[in-house]
């Protein structure tokens, strides 16, 4: 594997659900320290500021990504040992079934499986039903409750999708959980990479936020901290080139190039901004796809409400399956995506920002 390869790995293969992001938050710190001045808030989101040149005093530019990932957590232990769970973030019960876990306990990983009834023993109606979450549980092996706690585990205990990163077919595709952000927060540092060497006209702010998959709840406290004037979310966007997705719904693909989007259910994105972006790409000839989420939201749904309003904008990696065990992104769509937002970075300069809201 590339160096690349290696850092999303990394990234992706580390653990981290909402309000249990300290395992992805060191990986991220030893990645950050070294491009700009660190600091946390008290969430735990990381805010990497990297100052333009010296003389200038620009905008303030936040970069947005978010480094948890959905998962679960532990709220009963049966007397047979098995776990009962609820959701952090946004699990399809299709999607969960059958699926190794890793539970995170004080006492170190305990491997599960999430199970259900065997379909030898449902009825008639049950067969032509979904399963639904409330009737699943993890399966860690044990036979009693008292194993179970002798393992390590309590109720509270989060618990991860257990999935390895792998380079696919061709060896442009790569497959892993949790791209759903940590491709985000790789564009983040990947763009901080590329300013160590390049003048940029305005304060750089890297944020990686936490709890985004649970009401973005990092992003609402560590945009006080930057206070931005202009904002760039960084995330994971849906690929539509699946079956059963038709283009009029997203015309999205791998490989087509990173995704701006036009619209979510929390926010409408800056027009000027977005017109910026557009016009970037095209100077760069870069390719760029444009999406629409209307029943999901990104960081940006709190960012650019902040103090008196945020210009924001959000660009996507084109992903396949996320909120899943393995979501696949292409190689090709997250180089062009670091390209276009170090592009966009450096024109962000004082004269450009305030347009953006004239």
């Amino acid at each position: 594997m590339d160096q690349t390869e290696q850092f999303l790995q990394s990234l992706t293969e580390a653990h981290g659900v909402p309000g249990y992001e300290t395992e992805v938050r060191a990986v991220l710190r030893n990645y950050m320290a070294p491009l700009g001045d660190l600091s946390q808030d008290k969430l735990g989101s990381l805010i990497c500021r990297k100052s333009g040149l010296p003389s200038a005093e620009g905008p303030r530019v936040m970069l947005a990504g978010h480094m948890d990932e959905i998962g679960l957590i532990v709220t009963y232990i049966d007397d047979n040992g098995f776990l009962k769970f609820l959701q952090l973030g946004g699990w399809w019960d299709q999607t969960i079934l059958s699926q190794r876990v890793i539970v995170k306990t004080h006492q170190g990983d305990v491997v599960g499986v999430v199970g259900a009834k065997p379909p030898h023993m449902l009825s008639g109606d049950e067969r032509n039903k979904m399963v639904e979450k409330k009737d699943m549980y993890i399966d860690i092996g044990a036979t009693s409750k008292a194993e179970t706690e002798a393992a390590g585990v309590r109720v509270g205990d989060p618990v991860v999708p257990d999935s390895r990163f792998a380079v696919m077919a061709g060896g442009k595709t790569y497959l892993s959980k949790a791209f759903d952000n940590r491709v985000g927060c790789a564009v983040a540092i990947d763009v901080l990479r590329h300013f160590q060497n390049e003048a940029h006209p305005n304060d750089l702010y890297a944020v990686q936020t936490v709890m985004e998959e649970v009401g973005l709840r990092g992003a609402t406290t560590s945009v006080r901290a930057v206070d931005p004037d202009v904002a760039i979310i960084l995330e994971a966007d849906i690929a539509g080139d699946v079956p059963g997705i038709k283009k009029e719904q997203s015309s999205v693909r791998l490989g087509g190039g990173p995704a701006l989007s036009v619209f979510d259910a929390r926010m409408i994105p800056n027009v000027t901004l977005r017109h910026l972006v557009i016009d970037t790409a095209a100077e760069l000839g870069l390719p760029l796809q444009l999406s629409n989420m209307p029943g999901g939201a990104t960081d940006g749904g709190a960012i650019h409400l902040h103090n008196l309003g945020v210009p924001t904008v959000v660009i996507g990696v084109p992903s396949r399956h996320i909120h899943s065990h393995g979501s696949i992104i292409h190689r090709d769509d997250y180089d062009n995506a670091v390209k276009l937002v170090a592009a966009l970075v450096s024109r962000l300069d004082a004269a450009t920002v305030a347009g953006l809201t004239n």
